[in-house]
């Protein structure tokens, strides 16, 4: 992936296209989901899939924990970056675990029971493998969460190509100041590049909520689904989402598309 190869690049955990999404868009957006799927499935443990360098997860689990919904959060992913991880942990307040071995989102292991949630990971799998998360956490009765900020739209792709200057502007505010981000930022303007393609390839593969609703349905109806889009009031974007849980869980019905004055 292009964070993968950014982090071997700089050789740090800070990534200059982390800084192109609003740091507020992340607990705005996903609070109000995250809130409901622990409301109505009683489920206070998180498994996150495809956790990179944990990403969002600390700010989120404050902000929960300030709307009084405690959770656990579990990172996980296919090729662990333990050093973030272990940032993330120290952060989280002994709220935050990890696991240290390579995790399948495809599989996984029956011990890690909990919300499965893709945070910013989902567009990375092809219908293929999407449909395979999905039934895997079907048969293993887990309820499972799926936020992405990649929006296969115009408006979204548009300001992309604004992305180099977006970096060669974030780059100096990125602490520890480091020369080896300076170079490829600058004199070889690899970096800018590598985040510009990896925006323009993630909105092209985003799922739209009519897509990940027809991909949930094919799993049989022994779960409720809910696809829709939140927008957050204070700061530019949206996210896509999907909430999966067993029926017994009640809610929506199969199929159910939300809008985002849904979730306020």
């Amino acid at each position: 992936m292009a964070e993968a190869a950014m982090q071997r690049l700089y050789g740090e955990e800070d990534l200059a296209c982390e800084l192109l999404i609003p740091t507020q868009l992340y607990p705005l957006c996903l609070d109000p989901i995250l809130s409901r799927a622990v409301e109505e499935t009683g489920v206070t443990r998180v498994i996150d899939l495809c956790s990179g360098s944990a990403g969002p997860v600390p700010e989120i689990l404050k902000d929960l924990r300030a709307r009084g919904v405690e959770v656990e959060v579990v990172l996980t992913d296919l090729y662990p970056n333990l050093d973030a991880f272990e940032i993330a942990r120290r952060e989280g307040d002994g709220h935050i675990t990890f696991v240290d071995a390579p995790i399948d989102a495809r599989e996984v292991p029956s011990e890690l029971a909990g919300l499965r949630a893709f945070f910013n990971a989902f567009h990375h799998f092809g219908p293929t493998d999407a449909l395979a998360i999905l039934q895997a956490a079907v048969a293993a009765g887990q309820p499972i969460v799926v936020v992405e900020v990649p929006e296969r739209s115009l408006r979204s792709i548009v300001p992309l190509f604004l992305t180099p200057l977006f970096v060669w502007i974030a780059t100096p505010f990125i602490r520890p100041m480091s020369l080896r981000r300076l170079l490829f930022t600058y004199l070889l303007p690899a970096v800018p590049l590598v985040c510009f393609w990896d925006g323009i390839v993630s909105q092209f593969r985003a799922y739209r909520p009519e897509e990940l609703t027809a991909l949930a349905e094919r799993t049989g109806d022994s779960f409720t689904w809910e696809a829709g889009t939140h927008a957050a009031e204070s700061v530019p974007g949206r996210v896509t989402y999907l909430l999966g849980r067993p029926a017994r869980a009640g809610g929506a019905s199969s199929g159910t598309q939300r809008s985002a004055a849904d979730l306020s």
